[in-house]
C-alpha cells in the first residue's frame, strides 16, 4: 500500500537490503519491527517491497523520532541479528521530504 496521507515537511528513512540465502526468522522479525515502529512517537507510515533488493521506507515527523526508533532496544536487537544472519548488504538513507505529489485512479 502507498501512504498518501502525509503532509510535508516530514522525514523518510529509506532502508535498502540484499539478503543472504538463509533468511530463517527474517520475515517474522520484519513484521514485528513494522508493528513496533507503528507504536513509536512520530511514526507516520511505512511502505515496503521485497524481491532481490528489498526497500522499506518509513516516514517520521522529526529526526528525533527517528533517533528514538533507532535506539529502541528491540529494534537494536533485530538490527544486530540482521547483520549477523540475514543481510549481505544494506544501505540506510534519511531524507527530509519538502514536497510530494501523486496520482490515484
Amino acid at each position: 500500500m502507498i501512504v498518501d496521507t502525509l503532509k510535508p515537511p516530514y522525514y523518510a528513512v529509506i532502508f535498502t537490503t540484499i539478503l543472504e540465502n538463509n533468511i530463517e526468522g527474517y520475515l517474522e522479525t520484519a513484521e514485528r519491527m513494522e508493528a513496533l515502529a507503528k507504536q513509536q512517537n512520530g511514526f507516520l507510515g511505512i511502505e515496503s517491497a521485497r524481491k532481490e533488493i528489498g526497500i522499506t521506507v518509513s516516514y517520521w515527523q522529526t529526526e528525533d523520532d527517528i533517533i528514538a526508533w533507532k535506539n529502541n532496544i528491540e529494534h537494536t536487537e533485530a538490527r544486530n541479528l540482521g547483520r549477523e544472519k540475514w543481510y549481505k548488504q544494506y544501505q540506510l538513507r534519511i531524507c527530509k521530504v519538502e514536497r510530494e505529489y501523486g496520482f490515484k485512479k
